[in-house]
């Protein structure tokens, strides 16, 4: 299958996971908004995306979302190293055009994973999983509080947001362009959209974590 045999296939499989995990990163910012706006509104959300047999099966989607991105990003990687050969150690400098952010996607990536896994002992392990396998689980409240009443987490948290803004700023408006839809036009357009809506959840989550640590922690 052309999807998984040649490059283009892959890229476009690592696009559509991507837009697939944009929207969910949408969703997760708003929905940890209502935690600063009201904790008991955060409490019902919470409640609504317990161990119900929808919010597992949204679940295991974002898993797989995860997992096919994060395998592709991995084989897309080798694979051009494999085809760049001794090539790589023989460039001394960058086009200026080239982004940072290009450059070090693979570098950002494994730095967004961990923050993910740090992220899911703190909230999912403690909330979803118990329910599932029939153990004692936090709430929602409970399990803001134990993760941001630990002030060392918060610089954690912020490094990485800023390690899934370079992430997502390269990221979203080169999945557009793998998929043909961009043009001379809309490249700068797609990438100026890219950069504010990376920048607003980033700073959104950064001041979600803050704000909490500062309800939870002071």
């Amino acid at each position: 299958m052309w999807l998984t045999t040649s490059s283009v296939g892959r890229k476009v499989v690592m696009s559509l996971t991507g837009l697939f995990l944009i929207l969910f990163l949408t969703f997760h910012v708003l929905m940890n908004a209502v935690a600063i706006i009201s904790l008991d509104a955060y409490e019902a959300v919470c409640e609504f995306l317990g161990a119900n047999w929808y919010a597992l099966v949204g679940t295991a989607i974002i898993a797989a979302g995860f997992v096919i991105h994060i395998i592709y990003a991995l084989w897309l990687t080798l694979q051009n190293r494999k085809a760049r050969g001794n090539d790589r150690y023989e460039v001394s400098s960058k086009p200026a055009s080239v982004e940072w952010a290009s450059q070090n996607m693979l570098v950002l990536g494994i730095i967004v994973l961990v923050f993910l896994i740090l992220h899911l002992v703190n909230f999912w392990a403690k909330m979803q999983l118990p329910e599932v396998i029939g153990q004692p689980a936090l709430s929602g409240t409970e399990a803001l509080e134990a993760a941001f009443s630990q002030v060392w987490l918060l610089p954690l948290y912020i490094i990485g947001f800023a390690a899934l803004w370079f992430h997502l700023t390269h990221g979203f408006w080169s999945a557009f362009q793998t998929l043909g839809t961009t043009n001379d036009k809309w490249i700068c357009r797609w990438k100026c959209i890219g950069w504010w809506w990376a920048t607003i959840v980033a700073v959104l989550f950064a001041v979600e974590a803050c704000y909490l640590t500062w309800f939870f922690a002071c």
